[in-house]
Formats: C-alpha cells, sequence, structure tokens
C-alpha cells in the first residue's frame, strides 16, 4: 500500500479534487512508496483564495503576535528534526547527517525571521519643514508563492516561508512533487505553533500549478529556486503578469587551487563538496582549476579520497553518499561520463554501472572524476547536478580567473591559496554571487542573503537576509503635519521643506 501525500489548504488537508496524481519513489531501491495529489487551476486558486482571506487579518496582526508564533514553530521543528530528516532520506535519497543538516540550515532563517521586529523598523525625520516629519515604513505585499525544488525539500522552503508570514505576508507553496511529505509536514508544524489557517498553504502540482501561480492577479510577488531554463521562465512569466519575482537558478560552481594551497585541504575540499548529496546541491563544486604544475597531484589525491567514499541506503549509518533522485536523473548524469572521452577528458573514475547489493533497482551512480577537461566538453558547459568533478588546467591566477568568469552561471567560486593577496584579489574579481576562501560551499549565514550572477539568478533579490526582508515588503514614505490655528491660506507655490 502507498500513501497518499495530500494539498494543504486553508489550515487542513485537502484531497485533491482533480484526481490526478504522480508517483513518488524510494531512490534507494526503486519503489513506489507514495502517491501524490496534482493541483488543477481551480485547486490552486482555492489555495491563493485561502491566503488572500487569511491576509486580511495577518496581515495587520502585531508583531509580537507574529514572533509569538515563529518562537512556538521553532521549538516544534527542533522537536521534529529526526522526523523530517527521515522523510528527505526516503524520498530523496540524501544520508541522514545530510538531512539533518537541511533542516538545521532551514532553523537558522526560522531564528532570523523571529527577530523581524528589527528588520522591519522603520526611519523618522522630524522638523524636515516647519512641524513637519517624514517617516518610511515597510508593509508587506499580499499574497506570495514559492516554487521549491526536490534537492532540499526542507531547507529551501524554510527559506522563504518563515520570512514571508513574519513580514505580514500570507503564502502558497509549491514543492517539487518528486519528494513532497516534508512540505506537508512543516506546514502541519506551523499550525500546531498557532500560525492561523490560511496563512501557509501547500499544493502539489507540475507545470499547470506553476503556470497558475505565475499567472494569478491575486499573488503579488513569487520566489523561485530550480534550474536555470525554468528560472528564466518562470522570471518572464510572472514579471508579464506584473508580479515581483527573485527566480534562482542553476551553477557551475568552480574551486580555484593556487600552487600554494595546501593540497590535501583542497582535496578534502573537492570531494566534500563535489560529491556531497551525490552533486545534487546548486552549490556543489563541479569543476576545479588546478594552477601551475600542481594540477597532477591535486587529481590523485582526490582520486585516493573519491575511491573510499561509501555509497549506499540514506537511512544506513555507513553511508556517506546515497542514490539520485530518480533513474532519468542517473542515467542522465552518466551520460556525460561515458562522452566524455569522446570530447577531449581524462576518465579518471568512471561511476557509471555502480550498484549496491541488495538494492539493485535503486538510482544508483558512482563518483565520476574528469580530467584536462576541454572547456568545450559538454560535461564542463552543462549543469550535470550529480556526483562528476571536472578539473580543468591554467598556467597562471589570471588565466584561472578569466574561465570562471567566461562561464554563463555565477551563483558561488572558491579559492584555495596561503596567500592573502590573491585571496583579496579573487573575491573581487571573480564574477560570482558567493565567494569562499578556502572555504568550497560558501552558503552565507541567515542574516546574510543567498544569491548568484548572472544565469545563476534572475530578479533583483536574493534569498533570505535583509534581501529577503526587502523582497517581502514595500516601502511606504509618510509626511504627517498637523494644522496649527496660525496657519492658513492658498499658496500655490511649490512645496517647499522650510
Amino acid at each position: 500500500m502507498t500513501k497518499t501525500v495530500s494539498h494543504w489548504i486553508g489550515g487542513r488537508t485537502a484531497e485533491g479534487a482533480s484526481g490526478a496524481h504522480a508517483p513518488v519513489t524510494d531512490p534507494a531501491t526503486g519503489e513506489v512508496t507514495t502517491r501524490v495529489a496534482l493541483a488543477s487551476p481551480a485547486e490552486v486558486d482555492a489555495a491563493v483564495a485561502a491566503a488572500k482571506d487569511a491576509f486580511a487579518s495577518w496581515g495587520t496582526s502585531s508583531l509580537a503576535t507574529r514572533t509569538g508564533v515563529l518562537f512556538a514553530y521553532r521549538a516544534l521543528l527542533d522537536a521534529h528534526r529526526e522526523e523530517i530528516a527521515r522523510l528527505i532520506t526516503a524520498e530523496h535519497g540524501k544520508v541522514r547527517a545530510d538531512a539533518l543538516g537541511e533542516v538545521a540550515r532551514g532553523l537558522e532563517i526560522v531564528e532570523l525571521a523571529c527577530g523581524i521586529p528589527e528588520k522591519l523598523k522603520g526611519e523618522l525625520s522630524t522638523q524636515v519643514s516647519h512641524r513637519v516629519d517624514v517617516a518610511a515604513i515597510r508593509q508587506p505585499l499580499g499574497v506570495v508563492a514559492g516554487i521549491t525544488p526536490f534537492n532540499f525539500p526542507a531547507m529551501v522552503p524554510l527559506w522563504m516561508f518563515p520570512l514571508a508570514v513574519a513580514c505580514g505576508n500570507t503564502f502558497v507553496l509549491k514543492p517539487s512533487e518528486k519528494d513532497p511529505s516534508a512540505s506537508v509536514l512543516l506546514a502541519e508544524l506551523a499550525a500546531e505553533a498557532g500560525l492561523p489557517d490560511g496563512v501557509l498553504n501547500v499544493v502539489h502540482g507540475d507545470k499547470a500549478a506553476v503556470d497558475r501561480l505565475l499567472e494569478h492577479p491575486d499573488v503579488a510577488a513569487v520566489s523561485f529556486v530550480g534550474s536555470t531554463p525554468v528560472a528564466r521562465y518562470v522570471h518572464g512569466t510572472a514579471s508579464a503578469h506584473g508580479k515581483r519575482v527573485q527566480a534562482l537558478g542553476g551553477a557551475k560552481n568552480h574551486m580555484l587551487v593556487l600552487p600554494d594551497a595546501d593540497l590535501d585541504a583542497a582535496a578534502d575540499a573537492a570531494v566534500s563538496a563535489a560529491y556531497g548529496s551525490a552533486g545534487e546541491r546548486c552549490m556543489a563544486v563541479s569543476a576545479v582549476v588546478a594552477v601551475g604544475g600542481i594540477g597532477d597531484d591535486l587529481v590523485a589525491r582526490i582520486r585516493d579520497r573519491a575511491e573510499k567514499v561509501r555509497i549506499g541506503p540514506g537511512d544506513d549509518a555507513a553511508s556517506e553518499m546515497g542514490p539520485l533522485i530518480t533513474a532519468e536523473h542517473r542515467d542522465r548524469v552518466a551520460s556525460y561520463v561515458a562522452g566524455a572521452a569522446a570530447q577531449g577528458a581524462d576518465v579518471v573514475l568512471d561511476g557509471t554501472g555502480f550498484t549496491v547489493e541488495g538494492y539493485e533497482n535503486g538510482h544508483w551512480i558512482g563518483l565520476s572524476l574528469l580530467d584536462k577537461v576541454p572547456v568545450t566538453a559538454d560535461a564542463y558547459r552543462d549543469e550535470i547536478f550529480g556526483p562528476v568533478l571536472c578539473v580543468l588546467r591554467a598556467e597562471t591566477y589570471e588565466e584561472g580567473v578569466a574561465l570562471i568568469n567566461a562561464s554563463p552561471w555565477g551563483n558561488g567560486a572558491a579559492v584555495f591559496t596561503r596567500d592573502g593577496g590573491a585571496a583579496r584579489r579573487f573575491q573581487l574579481e571573480v564574477q560570482a554571487g558567493m565567494v569562499g576562501v578556502n572555504v568550497p560551499i560558501p552558503v552565507p549565514v541567515a542574516h546574510h542573503s543567498f544569491g548568484g550572477w548572472k544565469d545563476s539568478l534572475f530578479g533583483d533579490h536574493h534569498v533570505y537576509g535583509n534581501d529577503g526582508v526587502r523582497f517581502y515588503t514595500r516601502g511606504k514614505v509618510v509626511t504627517t503635519r498637523w494644522p496649527d490655528p496660525a496657519d492658513g491660506g492658498v499658496d500655490l507655490g511649490f512645496p517647499s521643506h522650510r
């Protein structure tokens, strides 16, 4: 018997009137364990209507009311860490430690949202003119939507809706239909924490549900995380319908290793950042640029470490890397390795054909390492989103940075070096939104915003942090003057601040 994951609309389970469903598989076994309801446009309309009704009161609620709910929510999430992580592992496939880490990073944003009174403090200028004061305030937008990816089924929704509702908005979440259970549990726990009905809604679905959110006249803003082609589509479609949009796209994150770097530390970082979560991270390092004569030594160290990574089911404590999300994705990732040699790369490790005993029908692939990869090779040009690491060679720092900056993506970039001057140059010269110095995955903490450059971001705002607050609110300036009996008379001149 498979379980059914339904929508969450208006504070309760909505079974899915359309009758359409999609299968959800356990990536470790390949078995269908769950079916998820797919929303029709009418069901999306119901979720938006519930959110619009709830905004009438939630949008004017006190900051004390909102933060009270969020503090309670944070406590419930903390108490249910293991349950959320188990759902992630069962449907996504990542190992338990990685799933727990995802929940922990999501909790950081909830903690940020708990401090929303500080973020929403306005500005006041008194006596700008005779008995005239000017105040700047920020107010919520109304109904906002989030469309989130499969690779972080708990963390990315938590990047969005806690801050949005803290600002006074109501929210409609459309999570990935590949691993939907975690998002429903997040909504149920929010209701248990005291979030009023309709403030947070969850609708599952495919492109029809997404398109309805992008076009709906009552949705004021859309947040998205996913691939670059879909991010471009979301941004263009939602913008054309008058919405504020932040759409985070794909990546090809580079790690520049200079000749003076600690090569053991660099190899450790490359393996951890390239193969963690089976490479299904938008901040995974997928390209290492070795500068000078260190390439052969660095590749040998990476290979030695990669060969020892233990691959197995996510619920096995011995596993360090799990399967990929679907068999189709596994086959796509494998195709880049299969075609690499013909396109000029040296295949140092070939992870295709890997399987796990007792789990032969799982979506397995081993670790692949490609060396001396030409920039024209598909494995370098495309976002693979799997455990495939490309190593490129550069003679100088300048050549390495130019190679990185020529990439159409600009999500994250890292440099490994002992030279402070080179590190300072890199952080100023590299064209990426998030930069690491001897840190391979420079994901910012909650008080700083997450976002890339170039084809990794469509829109003006990054996610969470101060950018998130600005995205989920709009400014208003209020000029006030109280009458005085001594004042009077008509003045048709241009208003003057004197």
